[in-house]
């Protein structure tokens, strides 16, 4: 048997699709349906926010850039403020925090007010306004600082007002299940009503405890666990519960003191909270990441077009057969799409692979040869470098594949897919993603599954960033690069 790893297998050759593929969907076992709408009390309160982040940069671009300059030329900029405020994260943080206050976001309101007026004035400099004084800056960053706390503390006090709270139920035990109960009654900025308790003691087993689990989340909007020791498999059970009907999880640690890690908590009075991310992004978070996938992919293009003629030039000279070469992958959902990419094969490959690797029989569903006799000498050199992954930028620009994301698979190995694998299919196929930056092909499966896994429950547009950060390093180690 010829050496298996992580990377996704590559068959060349003929370019035309089967004639029926079906679209891979991922299945859940007990399929429940779901109430939709779930998180309106969370957009409501995310358009409360940029209103008030907005009415904040007008307010100090009237007082201290305006009359500065003469001109109204820094109004132009004002989107410029509630989308970086995005960047920074001052949108989502209420979503998944128990207790929101103004307050804990004050260095980050401060830190967002600095870097936007820095590019504010920057942006400035290039119009005829020119060179911008540096106490007219001063004034921009304090005044956008103070006057952003005091809107958002006025959004969040009318969002309290205008709002029903969150419905929760507490599964748990022991001291924690009465000492969160407590902090209920304690904290009533939390704007959450306390609807269900369940002692884990008293939810049975099996069958039994999934029908109470599953009626709890009919009656509440968030799950809160908090149980003396590590309920690790009802907390795994809840999380893919909760993901499926649309109910947020929070986790109370048993870890206390001088025992917790130093990762940051999100803390209510001197319990430790874990927050498990089970929804989707919000629709402005989408649209950002489609104006960046679009941004990149046209820039790579641009950036990649004069070497493309001598990439051209040297692929047709070193074997016979197409510059580039498409094949069917399972994308979002497993819909099947072609992807492109540099040939890097031998024009029969395909026909080639039934005599090396028997898909059938392969223990884990993927497979990548280490010395591939496909594979020529110029492909060998565009592997190395990722550099016949360049096409799917095009991809990338139709919608069909995102910059960053998990790689896509071929249909035939995406079949075999076990329910939880499936889950890498719940987002689109990247060019690059964390199996590029974390080993590459070197990869097993199960450890190519769990970075993905990780990408996948935790998005953000810093994680992207770091992911294509990391990129060209790995790239020039190679490691992995077969």
């Amino acid at each position: 048997m010829p050496h298996i790893a992580g990377r996704e297998a590559v068959t060349e050759g003929s370019a035309e699709p089967r004639d029926a593929v079906a679209p891979v969907v991922a299945a859940t076992r007990g399929a429940i349906p779901v109430r939709r709408g779930r998180w309106w009390r969370d957009a409501r309160r995310r358009r409360l926010l940029a209103i008030a982040d907005l009415c904040a940069a007008t307010v100090a671009t009237l007082i201290a850039t305006v009359p500065a300059t003469g001109t109204f030329w820094a109004l132009l900029f004002l989107p410029l403020w509630p989308l970086l405020a995005k960047l920074f994260g001052l949108y989502d943080r209420d979503h998944r925090a128990l207790r929101h206050l103004t307050a804990d976001e004050v260095p980050s309101l401060v830190a967002w007010a600095a870097l936007t007026t820095a590019a504010v004035v920057l942006l400035l400099s290039l119009t005829p306004v020119g060179f911008v004084e540096r106490g007219t800056m001063l004034e921009l960053f304090l005044l956008a600082a103070v006057v952003g706390i005091g809107f958002r503390s006025l959004a969040r006090s009318l969002w309290w007002r205008w709002t029903p709270p969150e419905l929760v139920g507490l599964v748990g035990d022991g001291p924690d299940l009465a000492s969160l109960q407590r902090k209920f009654q304690l904290f009533k900025e939390m704007h959450l009503e306390l609807a269900a308790v369940r002692e884990i003691g008293e939810l049975g087993t099996g069958r039994e405890r999934e029908d109470e689990l599953v009626a709890l989340t009919d009656r509440v909007d968030r799950i809160v666990v908090a149980a003396t020791g590590v309920e690790a498999d009802l907390i795994g059970y809840l999380k893919d519960l909760c993901h499926s009907r649309q109910v947020k999880i929070s986790v109370v640690s048993p870890l206390r003191g001088k025992a917790l890690p130093s990762g940051r908590f999100v803390h209510l009075a001197d319990l430790p909270i874990l927050e498990y991310n089970t929804w989707d992004p919000s629709r402005s978070s989408m649209l950002i990441r489609r104006l960046f996938d679009v941004t990149a992919a046209s820039v790579g293009l641009l950036l990649f077009a004069p070497f493309a003629i001598v990439f051209a030039i040297a692929i047709k000279l070193d074997s016979p057969g197409p510059i580039v070469f498409s094949q069917i992958r399972a994308g979002l959902d497993g819909r099947p799409f072609r992807m492109y990419k540099l040939r890097t094969m031998t024009v029969d490959a395909e026909a080639e692979l039934e005599g090396l690797v028997d898909i059938h029989e392969l223990e884990e569903p993927v497979f990548k040869l280490r010395d591939d006799p496909r594979v020529t000498r110029v492909g060998a050199f565009l592997r190395r470098l990722s550099l016949d992954e360049v096409p799917q930028l095009v991809n990338v620009l139709v919608g069909e594949m995102s910059i960053v994301g998990p790689r896509p698979e071929q249909v035939e190995l995406v079949e075999r897919y076990t329910d939880a694998e499936r889950v890498r299919l719940s987002v689109k196929p990247g060019v690059t993603g964390p199996m590029q930056v974390f080993g590459r092909s070197e990869l097993t499966f199960s450890e190519r599954h769990a970075v993905e896994i990780q990408y996948i429950e935790n998005p953000s547009m810093a994680q992207d960033l770091r992911i294509l950060i990391h990129t060209l390093p790995a790239v020039i180690r190679g490691t992995g690069a077969f």
